[in-house]
């Protein structure tokens, strides 16, 4: 009677450590707008062609066609309904070169 309580107690423990590891919930790093990072922005000097800078940043999120002289690339990451950040990257033309860039967070 003893061996079958034990077989019966290690039963259940296996049962509901199998069913409390599946619990925990991953919520996976969500990014909208342009990614990007450093390693580009160290790719950009001024007197670049558009097309050279589009090479290395790819299309600009906003494209504000009043101005064209400036690109603004945003982006939004969500860790978590508490960890979220925010920041954007506005580079200016002038004579369609690049002629500064400037990021906010």
């Amino acid at each position: 009677m003893t061996i079958s309580l034990t077989l019966r107690a290690i039963a259940i423990l296996l049962l509901l450590s199998a069913a409390t590891t599946g619990c925990a919930i991953y919520k996976p790093e969500i990014i909208q707008g342009n990614v990007v990072n450093q390693t580009m922005i160290d790719q950009l000097r001024p007197g670049m062609t558009r097309e050279q800078v589009r090479f290395i940043m790819g299309t600009p999120q906003l494209a504000d066609p009043f101005r064209s002289d400036r690109w603004d690339y945003v982006a939004f990451s969500h860790n978590s309904p508490r960890e979220r950040s925010h920041y954007t990257v506005s580079l200016f033309f002038e004579d369609d070169r690049l002629s500064h860039i400037e990021s906010r967070d």
